[in-house]
């Protein structure tokens, strides 16, 4: 008797076994575009953005599969706006060394190098004078003959647009007791407003923009143990301001 042959089962049930190395697969391609899109910029924060998704991706974040495709990669709009304040501050620096580059010349012109010194600092372009061009030894007053040089200092302190303007003065440890002026700070603050008012002169300056500061024996640049670093420590100095901050901050002038 003929053995009935067994029927095959068959069964409804699709494999879908093969799904899960195909989500990997499509998975690690992302990852690779990632890397590829990320390598082309130098966006620091997009960068930071595309660690943030490797790590969605990573630890078990959402996949490919269920992140809808529409969904755009982050981006960083301020972008821009940083790049114009750097822009504008470095437009601003070379504008200050364009006047540096005036006030040397005038220097040279006059061979004032010995009493004249420029110097870019954070704070702006620092011009600073040495006293004994300027005052007598105890003196607040400009000498008659430097009359002349404070005018033409004041002539080169027209810019367009203005600037803010810091006129300082200062002195040495040498005590400083006499019927005029009873301490150090009253005469640096008085060689500072003397000196101040005759940069003034010039009617194209607005005095709402300037300002003159006594710092006394408070701020040497040498030692005061030797004659030659007292005679540095006795200078004016004056300060011009920038227009915009290191850090992009624009600095409105007093109206």
């Amino acid at each position: 008797m003929a053995k009935k042959r067994k029927k095959k089962h068959e069964s409804g049930h699709v494999d879908e076994s093969w799904l899960l190395p195909y989500s990997d697969l499509m998975t690690l391609l992302l990852a690779l575009f990632i890397v590829l899109f990320a390598t082309s910029s130098v966006d620091v924060q997009k960068l930071q953005q595309f660690s943030e998704a490797f790590s969605q991706i990573f630890d078990g974040g959402t996949s490919f599969l269920e992140t809808p495709s529409s969904t755009p990669l982050p981006v960083a709009p301020e972008r821009e706006e940083d790049e114009n304040e750097d822009a504008a501050y470095l437009e601003d620096q070379e504008a200050l060394g364009e006047i540096q580059d005036r006030v040397d010349n005038y220097i040279a012109v006059n061979e004032l190098e010995k009493q004249f010194e420029t110097k870019l600092t954070d704070e702006g372009l620092l011009v600073t004078i040495r006293d004994s061009i300027l005052f007598d030894p105890g003196s607040a007053d400009v000498k008659e003959e430097y009359l002349p040089i404070a005018r033409d200092i004041g002539d080169l302190l027209s810019f367009d647009p203005p600037r803010h303007i810091i006129v300082k003065g200062h002195t040495d440890n040498v005590p400083m007791n006499t019927s005029e002026f009873r301490s150090n700070w009253e005469l640096s603050v008085m060689r500072s407003v003397n000196f101040l008012k005759i940069i003034l002169e010039n009617q194209e300056l607005d005095p709402l923009l300037f300002s003159a500061k006594g710092y006394g024996e408070y701020q040497p640049i040498a030692s005061n143990d030797t004659t030659e670093g007292r005679a540095k420590n006795r200078r004016v100095e004056v300060l011009i301001e920038p227009l915009v901050l290191k850090d992009g901050t624009s600095i409105e002038k007093t109206e």
